[in-house]
């Protein structure tokens, strides 16, 4: 199981877009997609749990991390051989262990905490919650968003990740996105 959530190697850099539910994550990650013309991994839980939903009106259970983290590398692995020069992901291991801990009063399985400590991006793009919340079958969490936050924002700190806080409008997140990568860019030349 361990090598299933394993990074394989790529040739290009990664960027994860990181922060709680309804901050525009999945909008970034394909916009910026776009923008360098690149690849994008979307994300895996969000697919997995919306069939759970559909089929059994169940929503995520401890047993479903792990093949949600499964399915997530699967993807961002397909993903990172077809990138050029960078892939945008709509969440890594690391998002997956912050909402094991908050939903499950701490734990996160081993393998996944493991996984998620071990795998690692060039840049994180945190996603401030300064936006409205839009409601959907999976997203229940609209009276602890500045707790989710401060949640994702010392899980970065606390394991030395490079990070960016996105805030503002959808253009603004968007602009301060690009101008970090441009940079990152520039010092892989």
């Amino acid at each position: 199981m361990e090598e299933k959530l394993k990074q394989e190697p790529a040739n290009c850099l990664k960027a994860v877009l990181f922060g709680p539910e309804s901050t525009w994550k999945t909008t970034l990650a394909e916009r910026l997609a776009k923008h360098y013309e690149t690849a994008w991994v979307p994300e895996y839980m969000r697919d997995y749990l919306q069939r759970k939903w559909d089929k059994e009106k169940k929503t995520c259970e401890p047993q479903d991390l792990v093949p949600i983290a499964k399915g997530q590398m699967k993807r961002e692995n397909k993903q990172a051989k077809i990138a050029d020069k960078i892939l945008f992901c709509d969440t890594d291991l690391l998002e997956l262990k912050v909402y094991s801990e908050a939903y499950y009063h701490g734990y996160c399985n081993p393998w996944l905490l493991k996984a998620a400590l071990n795998n690692w991006y060039d840049i994180y793009f945190l996603t401030n919650i300064d936006n409205q919340w839009i409601p959907d079958d999976l997203r229940d969490k609209p009276d602890d968003r500045e707790g989710m936050f401060k949640k994702f924002k010392s899980t970065l700190q606390l394991n030395r990740r490079p990070y960016i806080t996105l805030t503002g409008n959808e253009n603004e997140r968007f602009e301060t996105a690009v101008s970090a990568i441009d940079e990152l860019l520039k010092r892989e030349k």
